[in-house]
């Protein structure tokens, strides 16, 4: 499954459980429910996962925890907030350069509309496929 195949079922299933659940609760309550939605559908997702820093050889395990990986494939970032700032948005793509992984979203579940809150960011993402 390609990472824009994958993307499309991660949209669905966020638009899906913000309907059923509303805007602006807690970030860990739709972490929770979207990472059981996601296995409902078959794919393979790890919550917390801890990501280290590479540098010079010397590995950090100090690095992030990302919110959601599917599949090792893409990266969900989750917030739960009024308005997405631009520091969210690097947030992501510091993930995506540090995993090497090449396409991530910033969910913002505390739009009123959750197509207001997708975020979708790229890196080296061959986009054909």
């Amino acid at each position: 499954m390609t990472e824009n195949e994958i993307g499309k079922i991660v949209v669905d299933a966020a638009v899906s459980v913000h309907r059923d659940l509303g805007p602006g609760l807690l970030e860990t309550v739709y972490e929770v429910v979207l990472a059981h939605v996601l296995r409902q559908r078959g794919l393979a997702v790890e919550r917390q996962v801890p990501v280290p820093i590479e540098y010079c050889g010397i590995r950090f395990d100090e690095g992030f925890r990302a919110d959601i990986i599917v599949e090792g494939k893409v990266i969900l970032e989750l917030k739960s907030v009024q308005t997405v700032s631009n520091a969210h948005k690097k947030q992501l793509l510091t993930y995506l350069r540090l995993t090497g992984l090449k396409l991530g979203y910033l969910l913002n579940f505390g739009e009123a509309l959750m197509k207001d809150g997708i975020t979708r960011t790229v890196n080296k993402l061959d986009e054909d496929q």
